[in-house]
């Protein structure tokens, strides 16, 4: 069973969450989404990890979905605090961290800044940075969406989500990423962007001491595997991938 509830952060934004299990559980998760979608992006996930017996939190965040929408500009580090202060709101010490492309960059930043409370740590499809071209890319992803609207980047976020043969098994899939992108708040989305241009994270990874997991899709062209935190991580010692045609698994672990 899922709830949908809210809190207010202490610089006074709602941020909508959807529970999914028995907070009481042993093993608890935080989910974090992607750029423009929101917390129904990891209700798969959720229903999957509550089956295993844990209990599962994905919030939107701020800017995304029912959650607050205040004037930028935003900060990754600012998106680490909401998620600090919903596991406040919840009692939760510590729990697995998740996060995927965006969510995995904020992860990252919580990871960075609230290490003790991070018994795991899941990133998908992400990157601690975008690179030099970063900043340009993004403020002009974010330009494009205030000058034309959000559905002129349709096509272009629909094959940065999928790879073609997966749109074509799964349109469902496919509609219910593009509907929640259409709602999105442009002011929020551009906020976003910004924030996503500017975010390096590059020099925490070092210090990581947590288990991590990293996996990447083969097929993803915004965060390649070239780009995941490892490549910049020295302590963390990588396995040899696992692969199929659709995606790449790395499981990592931290050398003590």
């Amino acid at each position: 069973m899922a709830t949908i509830s809210s809190f207010q952060t202490r610089d006074n934004v709602k941020i909508v969450y959807e529970l999914h299990g028995d907070p009481a559980a042993k093993d608890r998760v935080v989910l974090i989404h992607s750029l423009a979608m929101d917390h129904a992006y990891w209700r798969p996930v959720a229903e999957r990890l509550v089956k295993a017996g844990a209990c599962a939190v994905a919030l939107d965040c701020r800017g995304h979905g029912g959650s607050g929408k205040p004037q930028g500009p935003y900060t990754a580090a600012r998106f680490a605090e909401d998620v600090a202060e919903l596991m406040d709101h919840l009692k939760w010490q510590t729990a697995v961290i998740g996060g995927s492309s965006m969510g995995g960059s904020v992860s990252i930043a919580f990871a960075a800044r609230h290490a003790a409370r991070v018994e795991g740590l899941t990133l998908i499809d992400t990157t601690a940075w975008y690179g030099e071209d970063a900043p340009k890319a993004w403020a002009d992803r974010g330009n494009a969406a205030k000058t034309k609207g959000l559905a002129s980047l349709i096509d272009f976020q629909l094959t940065r989500w999928f790879g073609d043969d997966f749109k074509t098994r799964h349109p469902e899939v496919s509609k219910a990423c593009v509907d929640t992108f259409l709602k999105n708040d442009v002011d929020a989305y551009v906020a976003t962007c910004n924030m996503l241009g500017s975010v390096d994270e590059r020099p925490a990874l070092a210090g990581f001491k947590m288990p991590v997991r990293i996996m990447v899709g083969e097929e993803d062209y915004a965060t390649p595997p070239a780009m995941a935190p490892p490549s910049s991580a020295a302590p963390l010692k990588a396995f040899r991938p696992r692969q199929s045609r659709t995606a790449t698994t790395r499981s990592v672990i931290t050398t003590r």
